[in-house]
């Protein structure tokens, strides 16, 4: 079967929605592909809250640049990275295709994040300063009223409501892209339901399709053996596998972002509930299989150490720990929002029959809350579990900072929490277009990425900017892609 298009999107999320929906705006004809059926469609859009790294509907958050500048990339070359402060157009191609985050990228990300907002409330969904689960925070985040699925349905209705315009192909997967001769794109090849091929013709392809967290192979290719103890954080994750990165690899793009790592989440694995977290753990302890502390519970606020904590997780044996607590618990207001897991905690009025009920050796788990527990400090007047309190512990190792108080009070509650894979942070290098460059740094033509499928994290997620970053790119490349077909068009 062929169709023809002008634009071709692949993704069906918040970045392939804002790239269809805008390419359309543009006057391209759009064909727009999503994998999943159509009641799954969204990806992992479909799941999240979309909270915006923002202190307003118009301006990012103060730390915007900073966080990202400070993990833009891993001791990187001086000498290759201060041509970085000419313009673009006139960087090395080895500068280009840098595995960094490109400055000026982030930059034209943070002027776009408002318009993007504000063109998106243009279609009927509302934003607000909305609880989140956090209860220490160490930035502002703006929230869709609704979430991510609002946000989903919002786009598609709109897109629906124009059937001429953009075509919708559930259940199929594209494939490979396809050049002519001059190393433009010129279309794609996908699969439809049983196999069948499908054949696209178009100027231009937006890869908007996710990363590779659903896909086990391409998980352990790049993670190594401990991808066997994660999974997606929700059910959309798991139609994110990869292709898009890989037939852009195919063809010469240059990779950009973290391949080795993910933006990771502690979650209860007993839970088959929408993103459970149990980020609780800060306030008690936290111990591996061994029944041993292994790293300081609360570094720094929840919000900005909790993926850290959890790639530390990760890496204890089975990729298990347990968040272990007392009725002190209780003094925190509202602290079951810190828990979103629907499993009740495991219970018990003593630490031998947690022990017994955690499957731990009980005679090291007695000795490891015992060591804790003296090493509190005395007085515990000053704990605050809305900031960080410097409530330490004194002589202890690993060293917990923050809102160290013992736990001596029965009854006690304990949370199995594993890594969850929210995201994977490997994708392709984009400029700040969303055209995606070749590996000597020059783009190929017609082709584009967005979302997860555009690389921009390395070490630590910059958070409450994934939804923002799928919106901003996937308008950006829509646009663009349709103002080259005109432009190819006239000439």
């Amino acid at each position: 079967m062929d169709i023809e298009a002008d634009v071709v999107v692949v993704g069906c999320g918040i970045a392939g929605l804002s790239a269809a929906v805008s390419a359309q705006q543009a006057g391209a004809k759009v064909a727009l592909l999503e994998r999943a059926p159509k009641d799954q469609r969204g990806g992992n859009t479909r799941y999240t809250e979309s909270f915006w790294r923002m202190k307003s509907e118009n301006e990012v958050s103060e730390d915007f640049i900073s966080h990202f500048a400070e993990n833009s990339g891993n001791y990187l070359d001086p000498e290759i990275t201060k041509d970085a402060v000419r313009d673009f157009s006139d960087w090395p191609s080895v500068l280009k295709t840098l595995n960094f985050t490109d400055p000026n990228l982030i930059s034209n990300f943070a002027d776009a994040a408002g318009p993007t907002l504000n063109w998106l409330k243009s279609f009927g969904v509302s934003f607000d300063f909305l609880p989140n689960y956090f209860i220490s925070e160490s930035t502002t985040r703006i929230a869709l009223i609704g979430g991510g699925r609002a946000l989903l349905e919002a786009l598609a209705e709109y897109a629906e409501s124009v059937p001429d315009d953009i075509s919708i192909h559930y259940r199929t997967t594209a494939k490979s892209i396809a050049l002519d001769d001059n190393g433009a794109v010129r279309g794609l090849e996908a699969v439809s339901t049983n196999n069948r091929p499908l054949r696209l013709k178009a100027k231009s392809v937006i890869l908007a399709c996710g990363g590779f967290e659903g896909n086990p192979e391409m998980l352990s290719h790049y993670l190594g053996p401990d991808a066997q103890w994660v999974r997606p954080i929700a059910r959309g994750g798991y139609y994110n596998r990869g292709e898009g990165i890989r037939m852009a690899l195919d063809i010469g793009a240059a990779p950009a972002g973290d391949f080795g790592s993910f933006h990771a989440q502690p979650i209860d694995p007993r839970s088959g509930a929408i993103e459970p977290v149990v980020l609780s753990y800060a306030y008690g302890v936290l111990v591996n299989r061994e029944g041993k502390r292994f790293t300081d519970e609360a570094p720094d606020s929840v919000d900005a150490t909790y993926e850290a904590v959890t790639r530390i997780i990760l890496k204890q044996p089975e990729g298990i720990a347990y968040a272990i607590h007392d009725s002190r618990m209780e003094e925190i207001d509202n602290w079951r929002k810190a828990v979103r897991s629907d499993q009740p905690p495991i219970e018990a009025g003593s630490l031998q029959e947690l022990a017994d009920k955690l499957a731990l050796d009980e005679e090291t788990l007695v000795s490891t809350l015992e060591t804790y527990n003296a090493a509190c400090p005395p007085d515990l007047s000053r704990f605050d579990p809305k900031k960080p309190d410097g409530l330490a512990t004194s002589g202890l190792d690993p060293r917990k900072t923050h809102w160290a108080r013992p736990i001596d009070r029965p009854p006690y509650l304990a949370w199995p929490i594993i890594s969850a894979v929210c995201f994977t942070f490997g994708g392709l290098k984009t400029n700040a277009e969303a055209q995606v460059l070749n590996m000597d740094g020059d783009a190929i033509p017609g082709l584009y990425a967005a979302g997860e499928t555009m690389g921009i994290y390395y070490r630590t997620y910059t958070g409450a900017t994934s939804v923002m970053r799928g919106a901003v790119f996937g308008r950006k490349a829509g646009s663009d892609a349709a103002n080259r077909f005109a432009r190819a068009n006239t000439v």
